[in-house]
């Protein structure tokens, strides 16, 4: 009898295994993970040198692992398997947190900041009898499926964001009298959502930003992004499955920008509302945890009706080490992307991601032209400001090969803005790429000019 029972499980086991093996070696291989929002590897191209370096099987090995067959839906399992694992280690009621058992990066009760003095804001909607748990990278997930909202940890002191306000100051000397200088930190959404049994995750982010704004000499302009977003907290401010804000965020924040340069601002009465429906964003993948999968929502945005303008595009061309290695000519485009419902790719509505110099020029004329330098929190932004400005330069601290000095000379720029969140404008390598702008020599292909007058009142349909 139990000679029989061992027969049947090494032919079920041996079955699993070719079954598994006729999967991963005979069915179409993935190409594209929704749920990592990426392309996946290609089979390579063959090369004597690289077969000699040993590169080519490297390569072929490399492809293999990445695409095989049914890889989000194999994902989406491990990610319940997970889920499976969690493991309760409080019992309180004060401290009903959950971590996944199993990781070695998971954060444990010691890991926790010292957080005496946080003043961040719950917002009413927030239940704070809400359950919350700590994911993969130290994420807070807060809530039930099918409403799980995802939180990055914030954890900066409140001189954090010090050495951006110094940044800038210097640019206020670089440029001079003649252009206006900006200073936009973003709060990220764990300020106001994250609950009270999770507070240690999350330092005051509104003391690092009060404190960088002390800091700013009287001549730089305080954008406070801060005081709008908290007070429209019980809105959908900021996107629950993605580590962006939402839309309607970046609406309130360019509120605040326009009041303080003095020029116009057109409520959303003057925009059509649109939804890409069923999103999920980077959180999931951030995360690893099936909940945020199970939670989608709406991406919900706003394109300016009754104003003409048109939109210009230079493309950086980037390795695989996002590095910049190439740049195209200016080439028209469209500002607002379509995406279906469904779509993981839906932030990218506003011009398509980051790695590019865009352009906006609109039929506002009051002679203001600004300059967005921005991570990809500032891609929400440009949109509301049509009506603003009369051109809306984007440049992005991850892509700029020219020099800001000239660029801002010949496109006659008045008013430059530091539009990052509060991560990116802690971090040096935001600050330190912002000063290599003032001094840089484009090494590409093209020269610091800027996009090419000739088309400016051609093709004037928006875009």
């Amino acid at each position: 009898m139990k000679r029989n029972q061992n027969i049947i499980y090494i032919i079920i086991l041996v079955a699993i295994i070719a079954s598994f093996t006729i999967v991963f070696n005979f069915f179409p291989r993935s190409t594209i993970s929704e749920l990592e929002n990426r392309e996946l590897a290609k089979f390579p191209d063959f090369s004597w040198e690289k077969l000699k370096s040993g590169k080519y099987m490297s390569e072929i090995s490399s492809w293999y692992s990445d695409s095989e067959p049914y890889r989000d839906k194999f994902m989406s399992i491990s990610m319940e398997v997970d889920k499976a694992k969690q493991l309760k280690l409080f019992t309180s009621p004060e401290d009903d947190i959950t971590f996944i058992a199993g990781d070695d990066d998971t954060p444990t009760s010691d890991d926790n900041n010292n957080n005496k003095g946080n003043d961040s804001i719950v917002a009413p909607k927030m239940n704070v009898d809400d359950k919350a748990k700590i994911a993969n990278a130290g994420i807070v997930l807060v809530g039930s499926e099918p409403n799980v909202r995802a939180l990055m940890a914030y954890g900066g002191a409140p001189s954090a964001c010090d050495a951006f306000a110094k940044l800038a100051n210097d640019y206020k000397s670089a440029f001079g009298d003649n252009v206006n200088i900006y200073c936009m930190i973003i709060p990220t959404a764990i300020e106001f959502y994250c609950p009270p049994k999770a507070k240690s995750k999350a330092k005051s982010q509104r003391a690092t930003i009060t404190h960088a704004h002390e800091k700013l000499n009287p001549n730089v302009k305080a954008v406070d992004a801060y005081t709008p977003l908290a007070n429209h907290a019980n809105e959908d401010i900021y996107l629950r499955t993605d580590h962006h804000w939402a839309p309607l965020g970046a609406y309130y924040a360019a509120q605040e920008l326009a009041r303080v340069a003095g020029v116009p601002f057109n409520d959303l009465s003057h925009y059509d509302r649109h939804v890409v429906k069923g999103y999920v964003g980077s959180m999931h993948r951030y995360s690893k945890d099936i909940s945020v999968k199970n939670s989608p929502e709406d991406f919900v945005y706003y394109i300016p009706r009754d104003i003409e303008y048109n939109t210009t595009y230079i493309n950086y061309r980037i390795d695989k080490n996002f590095n910049v290695i190439g740049e195209s000519g200016a080439v028209r485009g469209k500002y607002f992307y379509k995406f279906e419902d469904g779509s993981g790719g839906a932030y990218c509505t506003f011009m398509g991601g980051d790695s590019k110099i865009t352009q906006i020029r609109t039929a506002t004329q009051n002679g203001r032209r600004v300059a967005i330098l921005k991570d990809s929190f500032g891609n929400a932004v440009p949109g509301y400001l049509f009506f603003s400005f009369e051109e809306i330069h984007v440049i992005d601290s991850r892509y700029f090969t020219r020099n800001l000095k000239t660029y801002v000379e010949q496109n006659k720029i008045t008013d430059i803005v530091l539009c990052n969140n509060i991560a990116f404008a802690a971090s040096y390598k935001t600050i330190n790429a912002y000063r290599e702008f003032l001094s840089q020599q484009p090494d590409l292909k093209k020269d610091a000019k800027g996009v090419d007058d000739s088309t400016k009142g051609k093709n004037n349909k928006k875009s």
